[in-house]
């Protein structure tokens, strides 16, 4: 018995059966709110994905067709390539709620949490392909954090709980919620002249204390100046901002490249400056339209 195999008509085929699931999964998935990708071969080349998939995750459109744990190196380290590993072997399932995972490269991650799931989907030939279907749950799961963090506050305003301990308290809860954030709360000296240290939990003690008794005044950092002005005064890049002058080097030795300071009063009219201090500049997401990779023989 002889067995003909035209390797040309093979590779034909599949570059058809994949081009018609690009097709179909852009159908079903190209405008959904929902992350998607699907992974072919036991290297789980991106061979497709969503809008939802770049702009969330953050992977360059131009991977398209790379092998996932090398156009984003961040998802190894998390289990996530291993897990894969194991749907494209067992041909079962993978499913998980409020996963955590850190995306992005070094100095420049951010933490998301997402609800999963890896369904493994079988073509004509038995071959076994990944689809990842995620939704992304990081509001959801701050706002539990947030509410819990909030009855803690009312816990210790009920019982008279001293400023100092609330203050610290609340900058630890946002940026417990923002961790590439630091927060600082200043207050106003009876004589409104000065601003002085509420709390500031993450911030260099040398940092805080240089900050203690600071002038209320026009060009006096960020807080100087919204506690003079009382209205926000936002600085995107305290290194060229002329009003850190005076404080620029206090500020870039304690790794605070940004500040974004709110004025609030209490009930007996004293002016606070929150300040949230970022230590970097901040992330903008692409946006990515549908795409689809050219066939590959996985």
């Amino acid at each position: 018995m002889s067995v003909n195999f035209d390797p040309h008509r093979a590779a034909t085929a599949r570059s058809v059966s994949v081009a018609r699931r690009g097709e179909e999964y852009a159908d079903l998935f190209g405008q959904a709110p929902v992350i998607f990708a699907a992974l072919s071969g036991p290297r789980h080349l991106l061979e497709a994905a969503n809008q939802a998939f770049f702009e969330t995750l953050g992977c360059d459109g131009g991977r398209l067709g790379e092998p996932v744990g090398e156009a984003m190196p961040e998802l190894a380290p998390q289990g996530v390539i291993d897990r894969l590993d194991a749907v494209y072997r067992t041909g079962v399932a993978y499913r998980a709620r409020d996963g955590r995972l850190l995306l992005g490269r070094p100095g420049t991650q951010w933490e998301g949490f997402f609800d999963f799931t890896y369904e493994p989907r079988r073509d004509t030939a038995g071959r076994i392909d990944v689809v990842v279907i995620a939704v992304e749950a990081t509001a959801y799961h701050h706002a539990h954090l947030l509410a819990a963090e909030q009855r803690v506050l009312l816990e210790q305003i009920a019982r008279d709980a001293p400023l100092d301990e609330i203050l610290r308290g609340m900058a630890t809860a946002i940026e417990e919620l923002s961790p590439d954030m630091l927060v600082s709360v200043l207050l106003v000296d009876p004589d409104g002249q000065r601003l002085r240290h509420g709390t500031g939990p993450r911030l260099p003690d040398f940092y805080n204390e240089a900050v203690d008794g600071a002038p209320i005044g026009e060009g006096v950092g960020s807080c100087g100046t919204t506690a003079f002005r009382r209205e926000p005064v936002i600085v995107t890049d305290i290194a060229t901002d002329p009003l850190w002058k005076d404080y620029r080097d206090l500020a870039l030795r304690a790794g605070v490249a940004a500040c974004c300071p709110h004025p609030s009063r209490t009930r007996t009219a004293d002016c606070w400056a929150r300040s949230r201090c970022t230590t970097a500049s901040p992330r903008l997401r692409r946006t990515r339209t549908w795409r689809s990779a050219p066939p590959s023989p996985a």
